[in-house]
């Protein structure tokens, strides 16, 4: 039921079974492996909320049936819905959301109704709770835009490049608005390129690790978009996985706050392709084709803040998560 290479270090120092946490696209990647800390570390409820547009059944399919577990297929666009997952929730991880670059571009108007509208249901379904103590939300480093700055710094964000970025930053604004109007905090966790398993590599919209992976194991070559110089803060989902633990429990919050989650390191997509050919054992190149609209062309994170206010640290680096979701993927056969 749980991956015996993950989530063998405690991020917590409080008894997870007298609390409830809502997990909302906890079908999706992040979401689910949060939900899979929190019932490997015997959570009191663990409550997921997704319309499974974007996550997958299997991923949390394993968990029905358990006690301390409980689905809920449903839509964060509908307000009364968020209403109702809500009720009776200490901690809430909001991951539910529509990633990706160049859907965002391709349809503007679903991503801004489900990011922008259905956080802001959240928002206002959290702030309206009795019960809940904390907040947590996955932001994105998307929301840098075009700034040329390394590295990245919370506080110093540039002009956004894409629909998708736009969303990203109006979820932060909103969060601040309901800090100072309403004295409801929350965090925003700006997530640099997180990867791992349960990373779908089939989906349409898929990150470029899981479609890389997928190519060298099936030996067929994966496509560069660009001269790969790109370079990303790629970052291991258990990293991801303790900044919400850390962040949902976090005690001393009197203002809305965002922080990066990332290890503080940059690779290129060509030294990403040359860390595959070692770790499969494939000598397999590139194929290099345009770049995207709306890419940011280097991407590192400063991760200063977070390591001072959360405790936060990288346990996995690039190389050690990298080996892992590879061979997670042999395993599972994509």
């Amino acid at each position: 039921m749980f991956n015996k290479q993950l989530y063998n270090t405690r991020y917590h120092d409080i008894d997870l079974s007298e609390y409830s946490f809502l997990i909302t696209g906890g079908a999706g990647f992040i979401g689910s492996n949060i939900v899979e800390y929190l019932l490997k570390y015997n959570a009191g409820r663990v409550r997921v909320l997704d319309n499974l547009s974007n996550g997958y059944f299997d991923n949390i399919k394993e968990f029905i049936g358990l006690s301390n577990f409980e689905f809920i297929e449903g839509d964060i666009r509908n307000l009364e819905t968020c209403r109702k997952a809500v009720q009776g929730i200490n901690f809430i991880s909001h991951q539910a959301a529509l990633g990706s670059v160049p859907r965002s571009i391709s349809d503007p108007i679903t991503s801004n109704d489900v990011n922008i509208s259905g956080f802001l249901n959240m928002l206002v379904a959290a702030r309206d709770s009795s019960e809940l103590k904390m907040m947590v939300y996955a932001a994105s480093s998307s929301t840098y835009g075009d700034s040329p700055i390394l590295p990245k710094v919370e506080g110093n964000e540039g002009n956004p490049l894409s629909p998708y970025a736009v969303t990203k930053l109006v979820n932060e604004l909103y969060s601040d608005v309901f800090s100072r109007v309403y004295s409801f905090h929350t965090i925003g966790l700006r997530y640099f390129n997180i990867f791992g398993p349960k990373q779908n590599p089939n989906n349409p919209y898929a990150a470029v690790i899981p479609i890389f992976c997928k190519n060298f194991i099936n030996k067929t070559r994966p496509t560069i978009n660009g001269d790969g110089n790109t370079s990303r803060d790629f970052t291991f989902i258990e990293n991801a996985v303790q900044a919400n633990i850390k962040a949902m429990l976090y005690s001393s919050l009197t203002s809305h706050e965002v922080m990066n989650v990332a290890c503080g390191d940059q690779v290129s997509l060509n030294e990403l392709v040359k860390l595959l050919q070692s770790e499969s054992g494939n000598a397999i190149n590139a194929i290099y084709a345009p770049e995207r609209n709306g890419d940011v062309k280097h991407s590192k994170a400063c991760i200063k803040k977070i390591i001072k206010k959360l405790d936060y640290f990288p346990a996995f680096k690039f190389k050690d998560g990298l080996a892992i979701t590879l061979n997670w993927y042999k395993i599972n056969n994509f």
